[in-house]
């Protein structure tokens, strides 16, 4: 007997999924693709629109 017995098939087959699963975590699904594009695109647009205001009032004085 040793002291490290083999490992089973079964241990082995548990990883296969746990990796596949962990592929699939770090890819973000197309959704959310699409909803950080749209945040991104309305901030730089409020961002625009605040330093127009600024550039606006600033000559009005």
């Amino acid at each position: 007997m040793s002291e490290r017995p083999d490992p089973e098939p079964a241990a082995t087959a548990e990883q296969a999924p746990a990796r596949a699963g962990r592929d699939m975590e770090e890819r973000l699904p197309p959704s959310l693709w699409i909803r950080l594009l749209i945040y991104v695109v309305v901030g730089h647009l409020l961002a625009g629109f605040i330093y127009l205001l600024f550039e606006v009032g600033s000559k009005a004085q």
